[in-house]
């Protein structure tokens, strides 16, 4: 059985992850409940993918602390960084490498985001399932979640949660 990878990510309820500023402050004054199924869902996780930009912003918003530890972390990069205890700067061949951690040992993989890294995803087919929580807010602008692209696929959705005023959206991406 191959491993899948996860795209678990919030949004505004007009499809922003993030205002152009790189600001989440929206989604952080909505009123929660709990950890909005996070905990549940990072149990099931082993392996993160991340965009080197949405990298840099978790590291200055949690002071430089890395905040995914006991995950073993993986950062896209189209520059050369010097990999640190808890993450390795990659830039290899999205798609080969991505296919070569699907067939491995292990639990889901998260793909945290950007919106850059997810474009390339999409494009390439690697996303089986997402998980998207919308928040009641309507920003206007920023970075979108989907960015427009040639690319196109049929989902299912196999469950919905709310959590206060988030609401949770399951899919699989149908092959």
């Amino acid at each position: 059985m191959m491993r899948k990878v996860v795209l678990y990510i919030a949004q505004s309820l007009d499809g922003y992850i993030a205002t152009k500023e790189d600001s989440l402050d929206w989604l952080f004054s909505v009123e929660s409940e709990g950890d909005n199924g996070y905990g549940e869902f990072i149990n099931g996780v082993d392996t993160i993918l991340i965009g080197k930009r949405t990298y840099d912003w978790v590291m200055e918003q949690e002071k430089g602390e890395f905040p995914y530890k006991d995950k073993e972390c993986f950062v896209f990069s189209r520059s050369v960084n010097e990999d640190t205890e808890y993450v390795k700067f990659i830039h290899p061949d999205i798609k080969a490498f991505t296919n070569h951690l699907k067939n491995g040992e292990g639990k889901s993989i998260w793909l945290i985001g950007g919106g850059d890294l997810l474009y390339t995803f999409l494009q390439e087919n690697l996303i089986d399932e997402m998980i998207v929580t919308v928040a009641p807010r309507i920003i206007g602008e920023g970075i979108p979640l989907f960015k427009a692209g040639d690319y196109q696929f049929n989902l299912s959705l196999i469950s919905t949660r709310t959590f206060n005023q988030f609401v949770e959206l399951h899919y699989v991406v149908e092959r």
